[in-house]
């Protein structure tokens, strides 16, 4: 799970530029005006290791909780468990059962039973959405949003 996600961009500068918005402008104009390349370059190598940093910190949270939430399902769910479930729950921070059925081979029915077992064990919550139940993977939600 680990490689895949580190196969994808994770390194997002938009962030760091944003919060520090007025230093970005201020040094930019200094390129223009001053010729001072050192200033920005130095400031661009402190935003890449700034959001290396939260992108690092971010994937081991991720992992660590990947982990805890296999080690749940094993225990409380033996008879459902399959890494590809834990895995699964992890692509998005979501799940329907139509995810299941295509990627674990399952029927609806059994798809339906997995996801409010996940839920009785806190690991899922479901909210209907239209005429759709959807089943939120709150922690990774939140870990996403940081």
């Amino acid at each position: 799970m680990l490689n895949d996600l580190l196969s994808n961009p994770v390194l997002f500068l938009s962030g760091y530029i944003i919060d520090t918005k007025s230093e970005y402008y201020r040094l930019l104009q200094e390129v223009r005006t001053k010729n001072n390349w050192e200033g920005w370059i130095i400031y661009m190598l402190k935003g890449v290791e700034f959001t290396a940093n939260q992108s690092i910190q971010q994937i081991n949270a991720i992992q660590c909780l990947f982990e805890e939430t296999n080690t749940s399902i094993k225990t409380k769910l033996p008879k459902i468990y399959s890494k590809e479930l834990t895995e699964l729950l992890f692509e998005q921070p979501y799940c329907k059962s139509e995810f299941l059925t295509q990627r674990l081979n399952i029927s609806r029915i059994t798809a339906a039973k997995y996801l409010k077992e996940l839920e009785r064990i806190g690991i899922l919550e479901s909210r209907k959405v239209w005429k759709e139940t959807l089943y939120i993977n709150n922690k990774l939600f939140e870990l996403l949003k940081t």
